[in-house]
């Protein structure tokens, strides 16, 4: 069985100090060019989602005779709504 020294207190505590310095110097060169790519990336999505819904959206609009007719695929037909029953107009007698 060991038994905890008090240098063996003052080594751990230099070895994590030692460890955030180091990690709080890294992150401060390569956080940035992480946060960068990243950023980039977000944009070349943004712009290939802008890209596919334009031409999606001129694919579907057809010209006929000086008409233009949109078909959109997200159209929403007018459904009825159920009747439940009557509607009842209550009046509050005192």
């Amino acid at each position: 069985m060991q038994e905890a020294s008090f240098s063996g207190l003052l080594k751990t505590i230099m070895w994590v100090i030692a460890f955030y310095y180091i990690f709080k110097f890294l992150a401060k060169i390569f956080l940035p060019v992480l946060v960068k790519k990243a950023v980039e990336k977000a944009g070349e999505n943004f712009q290939r989602q802008q890209t596919y819904s334009q031409n999606n959206t001129w694919q579907k609009t057809q010209v006929n005779n000086d008409e233009i007719i949109i078909n959109t695929a997200n159209a929403k037909n007018p459904r009825e709504t159920k009747k439940v029953g009557d509607y009842v107009d209550y009046e509050e007698i005192d």
